[in-house]
């Protein structure tokens, strides 16, 4: 077998919350602030939970030709301008590109099942005719990749998966794979979640998943916090644009950090609830570090998937302890999401560029509103305050329902 192609990471097409782009979301990641408050895109009152994260300063317009975007829903809307905003940002020649050595892999939780939700109250309101027809074309979760495929014209490898909250870490290690083996050059890979709308909202509530802390919205997400009760849903989108290094040097491009290995896994175990030992969600780490040839201990720094769950933060810290033994002591851990909340399957691709990110810029992002130590959470998560510090190799972690285990390991670019 012929050696084994370098992949990087060379375009940042993050919306969020806290902010569009990569300078949008790196000054929203510095000004240590939550976005998350109460649901404004529907009345929440039904519900016990009534916290969510929004993204507020989105104009579709901005980033797709207008009688395109009005023929996408949200959640295609976002994906679409997310690998915009990583085109862009990596200064991509598509029409310079060959492509069918360009592809598109993306994730989503639940796709375009929002934008569903809202035609079927205008059917029952108004009869079929009311239907919009971009309905059968929107809903399914592989438009994602679809629709970038046709908004750049690329014709390489392209497939959306829907693995819970696992899906866009498992999408950049499949577009990862596909450069690596020789599949692809160029990739876009990511994911896109758009879930505010009150059945998706609605059914999280119902089995007591999210947060009911509804008197303090921005604290409602506290990652291994002793008090957190539950995830805060978000939505947004993260793109990433990966290449094979020697192609991208050789064009000039920007290079923010290199993929070096992905491990995926399943607990087998439970629909909702973790693997109760962290096995499985320690065994995807020890995947990643071994397809990438990383030791344990020169990981300095893992963002972890931190879901501010009873049960997801205390089995990851386990499952940290596994990986790293002595040296997880020594790591640097955080959770990002009390800033823009459980994105479902867009968490990981975000989570994704904030890590590449802070190796790039040798600045560790805080884990929000950890307050109060918890017993069983006990590692160093970087409370409150981010921290400059040089890292040279780091993991980001994503669990989901269904027992999915994903984490890729990244290095700083030389």
């Amino acid at each position: 077998m012929s050696e084994r192609r370098r992949v990087v990471i060379t375009g940042l097409g993050p919306v969020t919350p806290i902010g569009i782009a990569r300078e949008g979301l790196w000054t929203g990641l510095r000004r240590q602030r939550s976005a998350i408050r109460t649901v404004t895109r529907f009345d929440p009152s039904p519900f016990r939970s009534r916290n969510a994260a929004e993204v507020d300063d989105f104009d579709p317009a901005d980033f797709i030709e207008q009688r395109r975007a009005r023929r996408l829903d949200r959640f295609g809307q976002f994906a679409v301008s997310a690998a915009r905003l990583a085109a862009d940002d990596a200064a991509l020649d598509l029409a310079a590109e060959d492509p069918e050595r360009v592809g598109a892999m993306m994730g989503s939780a639940l796709g375009g099942i929002a934008f569903a939700e809202m035609q079927a109250h205008a059917i029952h309101r108004e009869g079929m005719r009311a239907a919009d027809p971009a309905l059968a074309l929107t809903v399914f979760a592989g438009a994602a990749s679809c629709n970038i495929a046709i908004e750049f014209g690329v014709q390489g490898p392209n497939s959306t998966n829907a693995m819970s909250c696992a899906s866009g870490t498992i999408a950049i290690g499949q577009a990862f794979r596909a450069i690596r083996d020789g599949e692809a050059d160029v990739m876009f890979a990511g994911a896109a979640e758009a879930p505010l709308a009150p059945l998706c909202f609605g059914a999280f509530a119902n089995i007591r998943a999210m947060s009911t802390r509804n008197d303090a919205p921005e604290r409602a997400s506290r990652p291994f916090d002793r008090d957190r009760d539950g995830f805060v849903m978000g939505e947004g989108a993260c793109v990433l644009v990966l290449e094979e290094r020697s192609r991208a040097l050789a064009r000039g491009a920007p290079v923010y950090a290199e993929v070096l290995g992905f491990g995926c896994s399943n607990d087998a175990h439970h629909m909702t609830a973790p693997r109760p030992d962290g096995s499985q969600a320690a065994r995807a780490m020890r995947l990643a570090l071994a397809d990438g040839g990383v030791a344990p201990a020169d990981v300095a720094y893992v963002n972890a998937h931190g879901s501010s769950t009873p049960l997801n933060d205390p089995t990851e810290t386990s499952a940290i302890k596994r990986v790293f033994g002595d040296h997880a002591a020594r790591l640097a851990v955080s959770s990002t999401k009390a800033y823009y909340g459980h994105a479902l399957g867009a968490s990981g691709a975000i989570e994704a560029a904030i890590t590449a990110l802070a190796l790039q810029r040798a600045w560790l992002p805080p884990t929000l509103n950890h307050d109060a130590p918890d017993p069983a959470c006990d590692l160093d998560y970087v409370p409150n305050e981010g921290r400059p510090a040089r890292a040279d190799v780091a993991l980001s972690n994503s669990f989901g329902f269904g027992g999915i285990n994903a984490a890729l390991a990244l290095r700083r670019a030389d």
